[in-house]
């Protein structure tokens, strides 16, 4: 039996430096989680490494996920897209059941044996971004039709409207959203109706705020009780407690900070290892830490670009897309709350806050891009 060569005007590639900058990524998030949750921890569960070591738990799995999805072939993703987006749509609704767990007031994880939980939104992430490629690939030509345009949109609604009205979740509504429009935007030949939907939106969204503004001061409905508090902090500054407190942590660190574990704001801030873990990380590492932060998530995404532009084909570079989306998504939505540009969302920083299932799927999304990566040949 012959073997398989490799010509000698190509050679193989593997993207080390995602690699290298997500490894990197992840253990200064281990780092700072503790040093952001020991006293939290200490005080709630008598453990001060209670969070940490949960979450290296699922960093470990998620660093094997990682492996076994840059081992698959391609053919593989294709082969279950459609059987994903479709466990992950009974796993949401799996939610609404006995099985369901609450947490904080908020039902959006299923029970796991060990005291363990799963966030089954965060499974629709990375179902949707190898699904929604592996429709506009089926409806080839067709595909620049309305009507099929609609159906790959209407694939990701489904899946948004499921994390709303299944598992509470308007921030991973958002994203999976989110997620489908710009696959959708960056594969589709024409681009002017989208920039057209798009001004629409924002003079929707503008109009909508003027009128918060100028015409409501109270409501029962917590989700625009968010927007009240962003618009008119000054008025509701009791509400408003975790995201002001995320900002005086941020505004006391200063350029340089003061000093890892030294952070005084991680005492009173609610559940400061989630969402809010960036306003710590400035206070104890400042704005410098901050900025270089920024810095680590730019190149995973530039690494991203480069796999996406350089992939074999069609599908694996709009599967790279998705994931470059997802990654760019959930960095600019918990970067905007945390500095008070935007509301109060929930969405954690990717790799550095607080979340197993949501470490397990981002690094095991990261497998699938370096996957990709094994497939693109130089010259």
């Amino acid at each position: 039996m012959k073997a398989k060569t490799i010509s000698k005007s190509t050679s193989e590639y593997f993207d080390y430096s995602l690699l290298a900058v997500l490894v990197f990524l992840v253990c200064f998030g281990l780092v700072m989680l503790y040093s952001v949750s020991s006293y939290s921890a200490l005080i709630k569960y008598g453990n001060s490494m209670h969070y940490l070591t949960r979450q290296l738990i699922f960093t470990v799995a998620g660093f094997v996920g990682l492996y076994v999805a840059s081992r698959l072939p391609l053919e593989f993703y294709r082969k279950v897209a459609f059987l994903s987006y479709m466990a992950s749509l009974a796993l949401m609704a799996l939610v609404q059941t006995p099985l369901g767990k609450e947490v904080n007031g908020a039902k959006r994880w299923l029970k796991l044996p060990g005291d363990q939980q799963l966030q089954p939104a965060e499974i629709a992430k990375i179902a949707l971004i190898i699904y929604i490629p592996l429709l506009i690939i089926k409806f080839g030509k067709e595909y620049k039709q309305l009507k099929q345009t609609a159906k790959v949109l209407g694939a990701g609604l489904v899946a948004a409207a499921f994390a709303l009205f299944l598992t509470d979740n308007l921030s991973t509504a958002v994203i999976l959203m989110g997620i489908t429009v710009i696959i959708v935007f960056i594969s589709h030949p024409k681009t002017k109706p989208f920039l057209m939907i798009g001004v629409a939106l924002v003079v929707l969204v503008g109009g909508f705020l003027v009128y918060v503004v100028n015409f409501v001061n109270s409501t029962g409905n917590f989700r625009m009780n968010r927007i009240l508090m962003w618009l008119k902090p000054e008025e509701y500054s009791g509400d408003n407690f975790q995201s002001l407190q995320g900002l005086y942590a941020i505004g006391s660190g200063g350029l340089f900070g003061k000093g890892l574990g030294n952070g005084a704001q991680k005492m009173v801030i609610p559940e400061v290892q989630n969402d809010m873990i960036l306003s710590v990380i400035c206070e104890e590492l400042g704005i410098f830490g901050a900025i270089m932060i920024l810095i680590l998530f730019g190149l995973v995404l530039y690494r991203l670009f480069f796999i996406a532009q350089n992939a074999p084909d069609l599908y694996s570079s709009l599967v790279v897309t998705g994931i470059f989306a997802h990654i760019a998504l959930q960095v600019m939505f918990n970067v905007g709350v945390v500095t008070g540009v935007l509301p109060t969302t929930g969405i954690t920083l990717p790799f550095i806050s607080y979340g197993g299932t949501s470490t397990l799927f981002l690094l095991t999304e990261m497998g699938v891009a370096l996957g990709v990566s094994r497939r693109i040949r130089l010259d």
